[in-house]
């Protein structure tokens, strides 16, 4: 199994937007320390985020790591010109050498999606539309396109072109087929968001897409999936990690409640019990990560990679005792394809090389 840790970099008074960046970069770089295989930035145009620009905190995080693989998570394509995206991400491809790799989605918010003029009936039409463009402008030289939601291409060049010939896509999945249909369309992976609700309705949907998958007529032993996790807290004893986190916990559940959000899981226990919150014991952990992958059969899994409310030591403690006490076990126990090795030379990125099924290497 393959371990990453993401951010959306929900930013609150106590600090300054600048300290909140410098949190996240120095948490990527204690990532890559600690022997995490991926460090993700998601997308957000509203309040309380500051990552409307995952292309400049990802710039950043490149210059100051060196193996780490870089996310997005997820990139809105929903609301953005797929041209300029193409542009930005061939752009951070170079300066990243070649470590970067994109998960996409329609995105969530009511205000982000009324700041874009997206709408909830064109919101994954915008979506599969610029996910094709951009798919294209990825690998071809000149393109000749035309759609409904930007103005049409006439053998159009963009520059850079990119250093990964192609660069691998994720789709981001939540409660909806559509992302599911558009990956198996294009024998991309899928990442199941399984934050929100039981495990239930994501295993459901990753049903669906290997379903999907082979419809499209490709391999399944080559389907890819990945999942997130809700929360972390390792301690070594149950006991003191549910006395740790019970105050993060409560925090979320006092946000929710001020934003509207409805409450799937009223209580700590209901959640460690019912959600995909990974507080516990080591052992305990590894137990519940298991126990998902039986059902879902995801190689690749993601953290939150932030504090969360969790002092800084508390925080690093945990992370330390997830790569030093957990990961092992896991990626012992359930075997994954290798990411993609940055390109070595102009050569290795050559558009003659054949791309492995699944966009795995």
């Amino acid at each position: 199994m393959k371990f990453l840790a993401i951010t959306l970099i929900s930013h609150h008074a106590a600090t300054s937007p600048t300290e909140r960046f410098g949190e996240v970069v120095a948490t990527a770089q204690l990532a890559e320390e600690l022997g995490f295989d991926g460090f993700g930035v998601g997308e957000r145009h509203e309040w309380p985020f500051l990552s409307s620009s995952p292309p400049v905190v990802l710039s950043h995080i490149a210059a100051k790591t060196s193996r780490i693989r870089l996310f997005t998570a997820v990139t809105t394509l929903s609301l953005l010109d797929p041209v300029r995206a193409y542009e930005d991400y061939a752009t951070l491809d170079h300066l990243s050498g070649g470590r970067l790799e994109l998960i996409i989605g329609k995105g969530n918010g009511a205000a982000q999606a009324k700041l874009f003029h997206v709408t909830t009936e064109d919101q994954w039409e915008r979506n599969r539309e610029s996910y094709e463009l951009f798919r294209r402008l990825w690998r071809e030289e000149k393109v000749t396109w035309s759609g409904r939601f930007r103005p049409a291409l006439e053998d159009a060049q963009t520059w850079p072109r990119p250093l990964q010939r192609p660069i691998r896509v994720w789709h981001g999945s939540a409660t909806s087929k559509e992302s599911v249909e558009l990956a198996a369309r294009h024998g991309d992976p899928l990442f199941s968001a399984n934050v929100s609700n039981p495990i239930e309705p994501y295993a459901e949907l990753i049903d669906h897409y290997r379903e999907r998958w082979a419809h499209y007529g490709h391999d399944p032993a080559d389907a890819l999936v990945g999942a997130g996790f809700a929360g972390l807290y390792a301690a070594r004893t149950s006991q003191e990690a549910i006395a740790a986190y019970r105050p993060v916990f409560q925090a979320r559940l006092d946000y929710q409640r001020k934003a509207g959000i409805p409450i799937v899981f009223p209580t700590l226990e209901d959640a460690i019990e019912r959600s995909s919150v990974l507080v516990g014991s080591p052992q305990q952990i590894i137990d519940k990560v298991l126990r998902y992958h039986r059902r879902f059969g995801h190689e690749v899994m993601h953290i939150p990679a932030d504090a969360e409310g969790l002092t800084p030591a508390r925080h690093r403690a945990t992370l330390e005792l997830f790569q030093s006490e957990i990961a092992p076990v896991l990626r012992a126990e359930v075997p994954s394809r290798p990411f993609p090795s940055p390109p070595s030379s102009p050569a290795a990125s050559d558009d003659r090389v054949p791309a492995v099924a699944g966009g795995t290497s």
